[in-house]
């Protein structure tokens, strides 16, 4: 079963006032997202990875194209259904939110009920499932705002695991964290996958990342697509040299036989 599907979009931001060089856009973007996969969205700074969630979620809309979701077109559902199959998960969560960590969570289900403003035993279940899957359970009551950065990382992906997704759309859920947390996020998203069946679009710079965890990658130059395919195939040295602008040479981690990015430094 495909989840989403994006069908020629080509997209740009409004240009307010002149800019220096060519305006942002994609360009004939095509690829889908089968059920259970995770699917890696990399690409330099300004390839339109970011802009690939805002168009799945509604915050902007394409120029041209279509983009369905479990075969329903974006432009036809409502916010709330929308957000009954896709959460995200951002980068961070700000820290100066003056909530606890289950009243967090707890936000995730509103989708399911957006006209009531208190929640039931049922979301509570739900809410205490999704921190206890993540490993926040014994940060119910501490005020988000005192968490480390890991620890707020788990209670976004805790929030969005509430919303009950089918998808889970995730903008560099490891770009602020050291390398412990980096495995943490990385083996936490894999079981999530594996366990409930969530299907991954995961935006990242981090190139290693993806070729460890992905199904696929779909690498984006430029607002286009410039492959997809498994992350042995995408990442390809000549091509990521293309890419990115800079020499780089692929060898393969020696305990999962996935493709290792490095870059060719010049001394």
């Amino acid at each position: 079963m495909t989840v989403a599907r994006f069908d020629e979009v080509d997209f740009s931001y409004p240009t307010v006032e002149p800019r220096r060089g060519h305006p942002f856009t994609l360009c004939s973007v095509s690829f889908d997202l089968a059920e259970g996969e995770i699917l890696g969205v990399l690409g330099p700074n300004s390839a339109g990875k970011t802009t690939l969630i805002r168009l799945l979620t509604r915050i902007v809309a394409p120029r041209r194209g279509t983009i369905e979701v479990e075969g329903v077109a974006l432009a036809k559902m409502t916010r709330a259904a929308l957000a009954r199959r896709i959460a995200v998960v951002p980068q961070d969560v700000p820290q100066g939110l003056p909530f606890t960590v289950q009243e967090l969570v707890l936000m995730g289900r509103y989708p399911h009920a957006p006209r009531r403003f208190f929640e039931t035993p049922d979301d509570l279940a739900v809410a205490r499932e999704a921190m206890a899957a993540t490993g926040v359970l014994d940060l119910a009551g501490t005020r988000v705002g005192i968490l480390s950065g890991g620890e707020r990382q788990r209670v976004a992906l805790a929030r969005a695991l509430a919303q009950e997704p089918r998808l889970l759309a995730l903008d560099e859920p490891t770009a602020h964290l050291d390398l412990r947390y980096q495995v943490e996020c990385a083996a936490l998203l894999r079981r999530v996958n594996r366990e409930r069946g969530v299907t991954i679009l995961l935006v990242s710079h981090d190139l290693n990342l993806a070729g460890e965890l992905c199904d696929r990658v779909l690498l984006l130059a430029d607002g286009r697509v410039a492959r997809l395919g498994p992350p042995e195939d995408v990442l390809e040295a000549t091509l990521l040299t293309q890419v990115y602008g800079c020499d780089v040479a692929v060898a393969r981690n020696a305990l999962t036989g996935r493709p290792v990015v490095q870059v060719a430094w010049r001394r």
